[in-house]
């Protein structure tokens, strides 16, 4: 658990979704990246706002700045929260668009929780299918 008075919030088949933690008289969602999950709320609105973001996002691309001359496109393997006092990571790979048969990709290794230069895609983002200098 990232701090001790961050109390875990699993889905029913026990997967963790997140973190909610007290905010004075209110209480916050953190999901797993670190990031809150809307504006601080009463308990069972925490929980909530939790169970309807989900971890589906988890699978999508992601895009990682600042290690190219253009933003790469990548994929998490990895998302290990601190614990414990030990500092935790998010592990992400080049997208490889799920082809087996390419040699493996490059990994990066970042803090968590996760730091602003790995991000959602936006629309004026390189097409990663496009190789272009």
């Amino acid at each position: 658990m990232p701090r001790s008075d961050w109390t875990p919030h699993r889905r029913d088949d026990g997967e963790l979704l997140g973190w909610i933690h007290p905010a004075g008289d209110e209480w916050v969602a953190v999901d797993v990246l670190g990031r809150r999950v809307g504006a601080p709320a009463d308990w069972l609105d925490a929980e909530a706002a939790l169970e309807e973001h989900g971890i589906a996002w988890l699978a999508d691309p992601w895009m990682l700045d600042g290690e190219d001359d253009r933003p790469l496109r990548v994929r998490l393997l990895e998302v290990t929260p601190d614990e414990d006092g030990v500092p935790g990571r998010i592990v992400v790979k080049i997208d490889d668009f799920g082809d087996m048969t390419r040699p493996a990709t490059a990994q990066f290794v970042l803090a968590w929780p996760i730091p602003d230069r790995l991000r959602p895609p936006r629309h004026d983002d390189p097409d990663p299918r496009t190789i272009s200098r």
